[in-house]
């Protein structure tokens, strides 16, 4: 079968499609026929660099597609058939530890995303363990479904559980094109906020309209935190949700209203930032991190998905053998969206 994989880091030129065997499911596994996959930044950074990967190191963490086999446990257990139309949950954890049983998986200690600590889903086949399979709502295409989970469980986990978002508040969502970004639109518009978000050009903010947002702020040629005073009559917003970093950090803090809450799952414009702990405090403002997600946001988010609540927006769709090109097209900011990556032939 083919395989997306890397043998080192590097550019978008040490990505290689590889021949290796189709693998053997354990009994608790089903094997996956890939439809899609779905890049992530994630990809783009283990690509340059995250350390402790062992190479050869298969790619991605988002998939969806059809059920070729299924082991023993896994049939006994799980009400699959082969055929069935799937998508694999991004995340592994142990299942055994206390976090994982009170639903915290997230906060497991051998908490895992496919494609960065562990082997990756980029492949024709894959094999996973029954209990991180899900059916694909009918009302997604192909596209959808692998675009949809990471980024719509991220999201989802920040807004519900970190910061327990509410009708009538205000909230900023950094990068609107981005498939974080435009997941937490769909999220925050079904718990009735009112949205400001960010995009570069005209057509960017068209579509970010059209995902729900109230206003859009052109970071290109306005001041975020000033118009966003402007728009709130000076007030500032409940919630700011950042995934960006250090370039967007100090508007993100000065975009608060008393009592606001930021929540943050990225970095990608680096990792330092400065706080000024006194306004932090006075202001009785709060700093929360989060990383993906539990089961239960997953199961959440599929429902938002069936209810036609919540889809995944797909910039462009790429070969499996053009993978090169998916990954330029991802770090040079070209889409508003997903990239998604097809498997079929």
């Amino acid at each position: 079968m083919k395989a997306i994989r890397i043998h080192e880091h590097g550019t978008s030129d040490v990505l290689k499609i590889d021949e290796i065997d189709t693998p053997k499911i354990q009994p608790d596994e089903v094997l996956i026929r890939v439809k899609r996959a779905a890049l992530n930044h994630l990809d783009l950074w283990v690509r340059r660099g995250i350390p402790g990967i062992q190479f050869p190191h298969i790619q991605g963490s988002d998939a969806a597609g059809t059920i070729e086999e299924i082991g023993s446990l896994a049939e006994r257990d799980y009400k699959f058939n082969t055929g069935d139309e799937v998508i694999a949950v991004p995340f592994r954890s142990c299942g055994r530890c206390p976090q994982c049983y009170q639903g915290r998986e997230n906060l497991c200690t051998d908490f895992h995303i496919p494609g960065e600590s562990i082997p990756g889903v980029q492949a024709e086949y894959i094999a996973v363990p029954a209990r991180y399979v899900m059916p694909k709502p009918k009302g997604l295409d192909w596209d959808e479904a692998a675009a949809l989970p990471l980024a719509s469980l991220t999201a989802y986990h920040m807004l519900k559980r970190k910061v327990d978002l509410r009708y009538g508040q205000w909230i900023l969502i950094y990068g609107a094109s981005s498939g974080v970004g435009g997941a937490a639109i769909q999220i925050a518009k079904a718990f009735g906020a009112k949205i400001i978000t960010t995009a570069g050009s005209s057509e960017k903010a068209g579509l970010a309209k059209n995902l729900g947002a109230d206003y859009i702020i052109n970071y290109q040629n306005e001041s975020i935190s000033r118009t966003v005073k402007e728009i709130t009559a000076g007030r500032g917003v409940d919630v700011v949700f950042e995934h960006t970093g250090r370039k967007t950090w100090v508007d993100s803090l000065r975009s608060l209203s008393r009592g606001g809450r930021l929540v943050t799952c990225g970095a990608t414009t680096g990792p330092a930032a400065e706080v000024d702990i006194r306004a932090l405090f006075i202001k009785h403002q709060q700093i929360i991190g989060s990383t993906m997600g539990t089961m239960q946001d997953m199961h959440e988010v599929m429902q938002m998905a069936r209810k036609g609540d919540l889809s995944a927006v797909v910039s462009t769709v790429f070969s499996c053998t053009n993978i090169k090109a998916a990954h330029d097209w991802l770090e040079e900011g070209k889409q508003f969206g997903k990239v998604v990556v097809s498997f079929d032939s």
